[in-house]
């Protein structure tokens, strides 16, 4: 299966290809649904495809807004020059949208975006049968009926489904809180996130605030688990699923690190062979950057989907430093979170260094000269190790209120 990882800038994608992303989604300005990612003018895509391509993976642009009339002015040399540029897919929701890409990029994949929300197999069949090579899956399917699904298609047509990251408490993410409470269109990529803040009933004469709690008949809480199907992979394998989707276009570099190594692996275990049994460093690596509760969403019938506490994620672990360059004892850190002499820091990697701990010791800056305490944003040192680190690695700490 492949694994597709998010690149909302280009340090995300960097982290997504060094740790293990067969393939990553992004964004040019316009026409994409994360409109607060940094996304990619039309230089960057062009240098985002050529570094893809040189590693030997996959791109696909998100071309997957709700459009209107006037978002089609563009739209046409848009498409001609992804089609330029040789991306491996646009991903669309629009069946308009759909059309353009027909006439101006024939020879283009066409995925079918989840926000088309495809739940069934003769939607999905419909999408196949004008030209789509892909269905992005609606999230809101089961384990059986993307087994069915799958089942009516053409072998050649693949099923993606998101595998891990945030959900929406709307339908495949037709939102309109966003839009009523903030005027910032969801479906046009702005989305406010209203369903994550903290709401309470008024009694509108003595103005007296009541928690919104579940009762029997339902609930009132927007706030939704992120999904998290590591665990589960062999089900997804065995139901057709092609690719498995990591959320988090809008989410840090160091996110995009952490979960895409935790399923590089987990995949890795699984096409070796023999039962899967996922050791804790792979699992726990999921609680070791911003999460909320976990969920495996609607796969299996799980009526357990919203978070009811809070809406602020949560992290065990502090991001502290990216390996920019290897040197002779030690490597260039960039600092990313404060950390001192003597601080035990955990290996992020792709390769065997992975979870192992590094004591910091001695610290240079770029003059040379020793530091103690690493303060200074994004300050580049020299931390001696006798660790094997590669650029692109990490390193993390226990929060100091985990420990």
């Amino acid at each position: 299966m492949e694994l597709l990882s998010p690149a909302g800038n280009l340090e995300k994608l960097k982290s997504a290809l060094h740790f293990g992303a067969d393939a990553v989604y992004l964004a040019g300005k316009n026409y994409g649904l994360r409109s607060a990612a940094d996304n990619f003018d039309a230089d960057g895509l062009k240098s985002a495809c050529a570094l893809v391509h040189a590693a030997g993976k996959k791109v696909y642009v998100t071309l997957n807004i709700l459009a209107h009339n006037a978002d089609f002015e563009g739209l046409a040399e848009y498409i001609k020059y992804l089609d330029e540029l040789s991306v491996d897919g646009v991903i669309v929701s629009d069946l308009g949208v759909m059309s353009f890409v027909k006439k101006y990029a024939p020879t283009l994949n066409i995925h079918i975006s989840t926000q088309a929300s495809v739940t069934n197999k003769y939607a999905a069949k419909f999408y196949a049968e004008r030209g789509a090579s892909r269905i992005v899956l609606a999230r809101e399917l089961s384990i059986p009926e993307i087994k069915e699904i799958r089942d009516f298609l053409p072998s050649d047509v693949e099923l993606e489904a998101f595998v891990h990251g945030a959900m929406c408490i709307s339908y495949s993410g037709r939102c309109l809180m966003s839009d009523f409470m903030t005027g910032r269109h969801a479906n046009h990529g702005e989305c406010a996130q209203s369903c994550r803040w903290e709401y309470a009933v008024a009694e509108k004469t003595r103005g007296e605030y009541m928690p919104v709690e579940e009762d029997a008949r339902g609930t009132y809480i927007f706030n939704s688990k992120d999904m998290n199907m590591i665990e589960f992979l062999p089900e997804m394998k065995a139901a057709g699923v092609h690719s498995l989707k990591i959320e988090g276009r809008i989410k840090s570099a160091y996110y995009v690190a952490s979960v895409t190594n935790a399923y590089r692996r987990a995949l890795d275990i699984l096409e070796s062979g023999g039962n899967y049994e996922l050791p804790p460093s792979v699992t726990d690596c999921l609680y070791k950057t911003s999460h909320r509760k976990f969920t495996t969403g609607f796969y299996f019938g799980d009526k357990d989907r919203q978070c009811y506490e809070t809406a602020k994620p949560q992290c065990d672990y502090d991001f502290c430093g990216v390996v920019t360059a290897k040197r002779e004892g030690g490597a260039i850190v960039e600092m990313r979170g404060r950390f001192k002499r003597g601080d035990e820091l955990e290996v992020l990697s792709p390769s065997s260094a992975d979870g192992e701990i590094l004591k910091v010791g001695e610290m240079t800056d770029e003059k040379g000269s020793p530091v103690v305490d690493a303060y200074r944003v994004q300050q580049r040192l020299f931390v001696k190790t006798e660790l094997k680190l590669e650029a692109g690695d990490m390193l993390r700490k226990k929060s100091a209120e985990k420990k």
